[in-house]
């Protein structure tokens, strides 16, 4: 195509998009000016002015003007000792290879980490995670404006990993909290913290899911998922809405390589202020306690104790002696249903539940047994220490490709080599097959299987039978695992 075509032809073209803008405006009146600014939508209850001033245009900047002065960072250190190598001490290495001076090894070495915090009290109280803090023997606390504080530690509980630190200052800045339990997935949300020790800030993303539990992060999980860029330093800092109100305590991320990958986890504020509250209470987090060890009710177990409708509830496993459980008459194998008149979701959800209520609370449980509801009624203890986490030999005889397990005879002898107590009663798992429904089930080698559908096991032959007998339905066990029960759900192939 010639110079001069090509000219001819942008010319037409820019001639005829002006055409068409004029042609538009004159059959819309309407369309005037420069286009007005879109602003999202808000509702009357959503927030105030913070929100009314996030647009398409000046995007989240209103909010992280009004949160950025209110998250501090935190820089810790502590001396950890080194274990010295007795290679470096031994005469004969130092004959050969030099004087003991010059192959001393540092018997101490000072290790620091950075992290985040939430200014939320006017008076210098900073909310951030107990592992920023943990052991540390200096606290400095940057703010902002560059001001530097020296910290200490008010309190701080590993369980939920939350602490909260005191600086010496007033009419500080702060985060106003919000209500994490109207969380709700898909939101808006933004990161603030300090990654990688870069300085101040801020990522957006919105709200992956919410009450995120069974990670094995902390004791007591009830985490906000975001996507928002969360990194190693982030640790403390605050997860806020479009309303600048703190909804998290950034936490942790999963991650291959220590980076980010849109997989990040912050406790709930709602707990971070529970926590903090008991904190400044007692000094300390004092947890109402029921006393059993439970587990999921997967939709096997739901049908194996007949219970109807969709999987719920909380199954017991085992109950502590004297505890508020067994003064309240609960048993193995019982089913929580609800607590207080609520429903119990799963397992999960019920220790959150009884460790947000205070010891010496009268709560009331609907249970399960035997295929009939009833209500319990149980004064909570305070939850103590180590529960902090509401747990003639024959030949060894198969099930054949039912289960796929070998089983033998539980003597004395082998449960002291398990560890149990020596009056344990039932059948010692020996050997599982790759692929087959006990191992799919997650039965292990050295599993002790106490009962099958309620009936308590004490030979090989009497599991043989219960096996034999259960044809193609589910088989409910109870197996003592080193001394901790849990029910299995197993259906014979």
């Amino acid at each position: 195509m010639k110079k001069g075509t090509i000219q001819v032809a942008l010319i037409a073209l820019i001639i005829g998009a002006i055409a068409g803008v004029w042609i538009s405006s004159r059959m819309n009146p309407s369309v005037r000016g420069p286009v007005a600014p879109v602003a999202f939508r808000v509702s009357a209850d959503s927030g105030g002015d913070i929100a009314g001033q996030v647009s398409f245009l000046n995007g989240f900047a209103p909010v992280a003007k009004r949160t950025l002065p209110a998250v501090v960072n935190i820089a810790s250190s502590k001396i950890v000792h080194l274990q010295q190598s007795p290679f470096f001490s031994d005469p004969f290495f130092r004959q050969f290879f030099g004087n003991e001076r010059q192959f001393r090894m540092p018997r101490e070495q000072r290790q620091k980490s950075l992290g985040s915090g939430v200014i939320v009290n006017a008076d210098g109280y900073v909310l951030t995670n107990n592992h920023v803090i943990a052991g540390a023997e200096d606290i400095k606390i940057s703010l902002a404006d560059k001001r530097e504080f020296k910290g200490h530690v008010v309190g701080s509980d590993p369980q939920t990993d939350v602490a909260l630190v005191k600086i010496d200052a007033k009419g500080l800045p702060v985060v106003p909290f919000g209500d994490s339990s109207r969380t709700q997935v898909g939101e808006f949300a933004l990161a603030v913290g300090n990654p990688f020790g870069v300085g101040e800030t801020v990522t957006m993303g919105i709200i992956s899911a919410t009450g995120r539990g069974g990670l094995g992060i902390e004791d007591y999980e009830d985490f906000i998922q975001t996507d928002a860029a969360v990194n190693p330093g982030n640790s403390g800092g605050a997860l806020v809405n479009v309303r600048g109100e703190l909804i998290g305590i950034n936490t942790a991320i999963v991650s291959g390589g220590g980076g980010n990958q849109g997989v990040g986890f912050a406790v709930p504020v709602n707990m971070a202020r529970s926590v903090m509250e008991e904190i400044q209470k007692h000094g300390k987090v004092v947890r109402g306690w029921l006393g059993v060890s439970i587990q999921p009710v997967t939709a096997d177990i739901a049908k194996a104790f007949g219970l109807a409708g969709k999987p719920r509830g909380a199954l017991v496993a085992d109950v502590t002696a004297k505890s508020p459980a067994e003064r309240a008459g609960i048993r193995k194998g019982d089913i929580i249903l609800s607590l207080n008149g609520k429903e119990v979701a799963d397992s999960q959800e019920l220790r959150l539940k009884v460790s947000m209520l205070a010891p010496g609370t009268t709560a009331s449980l609907s249970i399960f047994r035997d295929r009939q509801e009833r209500d319990v009624t149980v004064t909570l203890g305070e939850s103590p220490a180590k529960a902090q986490g509401e747990g003639g030999t024959a030949g060894p005889e198969s099930s054949g490709p039912r289960l796929g397990i070998s089983v033998d005879q539980l003597t004395p002898q082998i449960a002291r080599e398990f560890g149990l107590s020596p009056d344990t009663k039932g059948v010692v798992v020996t050997d599982v097959t790759p692929g087959s429904a006990a191992d799919e089930g997650g039965l292990q080698k050295g599993d002790v299987i106490e009962e099958v559908d309620r009936r308590p096991m004490v030979s090989t032959d009497q599991f043989q039978r219960a096996v034999k007998q259960a044809g193609n339905q589910p088989l409910l066990l109870l197996i003592n695992r080193s001394g901790d029960h849990l029910y299995v759900a197993l259906t014979p192939r």
